[in-house]
């Protein structure tokens, strides 16, 4: 019998909370997060987690599993949602993976990190670098690692910059080398069919949710929530703060942003950031099926398998 992942994701404000809360109760199904921010206690309002009430409907894996000081990656997230998937299915449970944060989303489809592990002090040295001599001796250095050349690699980007330096200088192999090998990986889910669906909706529809969420959003205590976030660390972990929603109401309470301009703000930053994830959907996940929100029947949700595909680069 296939071991089964069935994955619903969708843009910010579609709607996917309740389809997916729907479709496990007839399921007897359990859910994986799949969400960036879900992962952090205190991030609540901000992230329009499920409430306590729709929590206690169906069992829920990788919410509240981080401090909002702690950092996530995708390995780490990786290694989560094995543990997760393997114990639901140990137990006869079905899998629903919810959520569109792309990166962690395309990992169930996709080899999404390589097994170069670069130590703490190797990153630290090629920080403290970076702020004493910039950004251009870096890129110096990674071409010379690198005879060959770089690619399309983006080297006014410090982090891209960074990162692949790191990994050169751990690895001692050229980046072309690297991919080859990242290429050849299968991914984290391979021993698993995948049924993939996209939610949608209309423009203006979408476009009216998001405005109502951000009202309700700011009458919860979205203001105060980030006030308690902002005393607990907050801006250690620039995930998180810098997410849409968080990001505008520390620019309010720092006094950059006034309250008239909060609430229209953060719907302009959720509308682009709902342009940008339609476009990865399109272009980094294999064919899926699309069914727009209004008219969903959990009962054909998931009608075709998705063969897992090599990342793209």
């Amino acid at each position: 019998m296939p071991r089964t992942l069935h994955v619903l994701t969708g843009c910010t404000a579609v709607g996917k909370t309740e389809l997916a809360l729907r479709w496990a109760e007839t399921r007897r199904a359990e859910i994986v997060s799949c969400d960036s921010l879900l992962f952090y206690h205190g991030a609540d309002i901000g992230t329009a987690k499920p409430t306590k009430a729709e929590l206690a409907r169906v069992p829920h894996h990788l919410i509240d599993i981080c401090e909002p000081t702690e950092r996530m990656d995708v390995t780490y997230y990786i290694t989560k949602a094995r543990a997760a998937v393997e114990d639901i299915l140990g137990r006869g449970k079905a899998v629903l993976v919810t959520g569109g944060s792309g990166f962690y989303l395309k990992a169930f489809f996709a080899p999404v990190a390589d097994d170069v592990a670069v130590p703490a002090e190797i990153r630290a040295n090629v920080q403290a670098r970076l702020e004493r001599d910039g950004l251009d001796a870096l890129v110096a250095e990674l071409r010379k690692l690198n005879p060959a050349g770089l690619g399309a690699m983006d080297v006014a980007n410090p982090r891209r910059v960074t990162r692949a330096l790191e990994r050169c200088l751990v690895s001692g192999r050229t980046l072309a080398d690297l991919l080859a090998d990242f290429a050849a990986q299968p991914s984290p889910f391979a021993d698993c069919e995948v049924r993939l669906c996209e939610l949608v909706r209309e423009p203006a529809e979408l476009d009216a949710r998001i405005e109502a969420r951000v009202t309700l959003m700011l009458q919860a205590g979205l203001v105060d929530e980030v006030r308690g976030l902002l005393a607990r660390g907050l801006k250690q972990n620039p995930s998180v703060a810098g997410a849409i929603g968080y990001r505008e109401t520390v620019d309010f309470i720092e006094g950059r942003l006034t309250e008239a301009e909060l609430a229209p703000l953060i719907g302009k930053n959720t509308r682009a950031l709902v342009k940008k994830q339609r476009t990865w959907f399109k272009t980094q996940l294999p064919t899926h099926a699309q069914v727009p929100a209004g008219s969903a029947d959990v009962a054909g949700l998931f009608a075709t398998p998705v063969q897992p595909e090599r990342e793209q680069r």
